[in-house]
């Protein structure tokens, strides 16, 4: 009976404690489980949204020691979609992000603070259109567990802001509001 008692108690540890250690995650860019999307204003007059369609990254997230997390993201800047081919093709162009010359933006978090409740502040480099600026994702835990596919999954969104100017754009329009919804699939 003891035997049968210490091996349900060394399980049940396992178990509850399995979260708590570091794990590799990969982002669930395949499933549509992860969105990268921006707004920026449209000269003044309305509201401009739109999305990457294409990116792909990775996380280590160790909910005991949050500062050893960590977090790279790669964007295919020629998949930018605003709902409409000839805004897109002047988005692309080397008025803005120039993608056939920069046809990959990235992000690799240098530091990530654990600001409780499930928020985290994630500071990382950010290099797009040739630039490396330093910037800050506001994040937020949204949950994890088992998946329907046998799978365990870790979700987390987060914004930030950046400034079209400090990218080096021909035509500058002022701050850009990046929105991410990042699922990740661990390994």
């Amino acid at each position: 009976m003891m035997k049968k008692f210490l091996i349900a108690s060394a399980l049940i540890a396992s178990i509850l404690t399995a979260s708590t250690y570091a794990a590799d995650y990969t982002i669930d860019d395949k499933g549509a489980h992860a969105s990268i999307n921006f707004k920026t204003s449209h000269m003044g007059w309305s509201i401009l949204t739109g999305r990457f369609n294409k990116f792909n990254g990775s996380f280590s997230f160790d909910e005991a020691n949050i500062s050893a997390s960590k977090v790279a993201v790669n964007i295919d800047t020629s998949s930018l979609d605003s709902n409409h081919a000839m805004r897109d093709k002047h988005l692309k162009s080397d008025d803005f992000l120039d993608a056939s010359k920069f046809p990959t933006a990235t992000f690799t978090s240098t530091k990530i603070e654990d600001k409780g409740n499930g928020k985290l502040a994630i500071t990382g480099d950010f290099t797009m259109h040739g630039i490396t600026k330093s910037l800050v994702i506001d994040a937020v835990k949204v949950g994890e567990g088992d998946d329907p596919w046998g799978g365990y999954r870790l979700g987390f969104s987060g914004t930030t802001q950046i400034a079209m100017a400090d990218f080096g754009f021909k035509m500058d329009f002022g701050k850009v509001d990046l929105e991410l919804h990042i699922e990740g699939i661990k390994n």
